[in-house]
């Protein structure tokens, strides 16, 4: 390897979620990916071990809570312990994805808080530290008592765009809610663009209406972002609404590419001409299309695994990063 990494201390690990992510942000640091096992017993229990001294090490453990959300959430906490067992300094989870993030907080009565009991959970087995992505709210950063350095994908995002020629005032970026308004406007002041807002009524789960759109769309190029796309209903219709006000092209964008359910079909039949979405969650091979282009984070999540090791700031990678 090239840009072999000199500190042996430093080792990362993988679990089963995404491991081709795993191999290229370890490419990035430049150290080897550790070697451990995951196994199941035939009535499904997780069996892990690790095949090499991490007496003293500083891990950095790699693992998405995508789906199947449980088996990754369970093989995580497991591999804490036996990493906390086995003796290593500091336990970093690396984790792009950060699952039931959408339970944070009672938004009914008699409703859990799923996120903070995750949080509690990975605290409980031993985690010194999380570096994440583009949690789908903010605020998951204090469920934690131990540090948590939140990335962002919108300046790699952004430099995408850039470099196919979405940007000024004839191209708009879109929240496809309320609550995305300031993703929304972090990519647009990089884009040099304009934003507009798309109010939605949402009678159920995973059920969205598209109502009214806020802001200028007409004879515009559109660019919807989001944190993370699911069904695929809201941004499938949100494109519907900004074409019959009049916009050009339809493009999207994502950090998260859950993708469940019938997404792939929406998206394939819809008015959205382009979906670019970041390897945070593993993009199997039954959910590729031809409209699908992916924007890898492992250099960003390399980036930050140095820093937090040579206790350097992280804060410069907030900064819109030209290649």
């Amino acid at each position: 390897m090239s840009n072999h990494y000199f500190d042996p201390k430093l080792k990362i690990f993988s679990l089963n979620s995404n491991k081709p992510l795993a191999k290229k942000i370890a490419d990035a640091v430049g150290v080897e990916l550790g070697k451990s096992e995951v196994r199941k017993f035939s009535d499904g229990e997780i069996q892990i071990n690790i095949e090499q001294s991490i007496r003293g090490s500083h891990v950095y453990l790699i693992q998405s809570t995508s789906n199947p959300v449980n088996d990754h959430l369970m093989e995580l906490l497991i591999m804490i312990d036996a990493l906390k067992r086995a003796s290593a300094q500091t336990i970093n989870i690396v984790m792009p994805y950060y699952g039931y993030a959408r339970q944070d907080r009672k938004a009914r009565s008699r409703e859990p808080i799923t996120s903070k009991l995750v949080a509690d959970m990975l605290e409980t087995a031993g985690a010194t530290r999380l570096l994440t992505l583009d949690l789908h709210a903010a605020q998951i950063q204090g469920f934690f008592d131990i540090p948590v350095d939140h990335l962002m994908a919108a300046p790699l995002l952004a430099n995408y765009f850039i470099d196919h020629g979405y940007e000024g005032d004839d191209v708009v970026v879109v929240s496809p809610d309320h609550g995305g308004v300031t993703r929304a406007r972090k990519l647009a002041e990089n884009l040099k663009s304009p934003i507009a807002i798309i109010d939605k009524r949402r009678p159920k789960a995973n059920v969205a209406e598209v109502m009214n759109i806020i802001g200028e769309v007409k004879g515009k190029k559109c660019v919807i972002i989001d944190d993370m796309i699911d069904t695929a209903g809201t941004i499938t219709l949100a494109a519907e609404a900004l074409k019959e006000k009049g916009a050009t092209e339809v493009v999207a964008c994502c950090t998260h590419p859950v993708l469940s359910g019938p997404a792939i079909d929406r998206i394939n039949n819809s008015s959205i001409e382009k979906l670019i979405i970041t390897d945070s969650i593993l993009l199997p091979e039954e959910k590729k299309s031809d409209k699908i282009e992916i924007v890898s984070v492992a250099e960003l999540m390399g980036d930050a695994i140095k820093r937090i090791h040579e206790n350097k700031p992280v804060s410069p990678l907030f900064e819109k990063k030209r290649k």
